[in-house]
């Protein structure tokens, strides 16, 4: 018997639609056909169930599940635990400077360790509050 296959990771969401907007665009992906949103003023029974994003290749990376409440993480305090974060890599130190990006589309800067030289690295958190890293994948060869 072989190993099971990790499919995709799944984010639990008050708005998936949101989330999952804001990760399409912060990482370059293309939503499952039949995921997209509708057209403007149109209903979206999709956001308001389950939507999925893949890569470039068609391969499922990352799905968004609604649900009516969830606590915001309140990482560094651990009063309400993050239970799960995405690490994200850019090639060069230079490229986590750009993180204008993730800001602009609505991350909150949590902790900047951009300029350590063993492992420079910016903690965010998303929309919903789910913490991720972004680092150089340089340091962690």
């Amino acid at each position: 018997m072989g190993f099971p296959e990790l499919r995709q990771v799944v984010l639990d969401c008050t708005d998936a639609r949101a989330l999952a907007e804001f990760y399409r665009e912060l990482l370059g992906f293309r939503y499952r056909p039949g995921d997209e949103p509708p057209a403007s003023g149109e209903p979206d029974p999709a956001g308001q169930d389950w939507l999925v994003l893949r890569d470039a290749a068609e391969n499922p990376r990352l799905a968004f599940q609604q649900v009516a409440a969830m606590p915001k993480a309140t990482w560094p305090d651990d009063s309400v635990p993050q239970q799960l974060h995405l690490d994200l890599t850019v090639g060069t130190a230079a490229d986590l400077d750009e993180h204008e990006r993730a800001l602009a589309l609505g991350a909150r800067l949590l902790y900047d360790r951009s300029h350590d030289p063993d492992e420079p690295l910016r903690v965010y958190a998303d929309p919903a509050g789910h913490p991720f890293c972004i680092f150089v994948a340089a340091a962690h060869l």
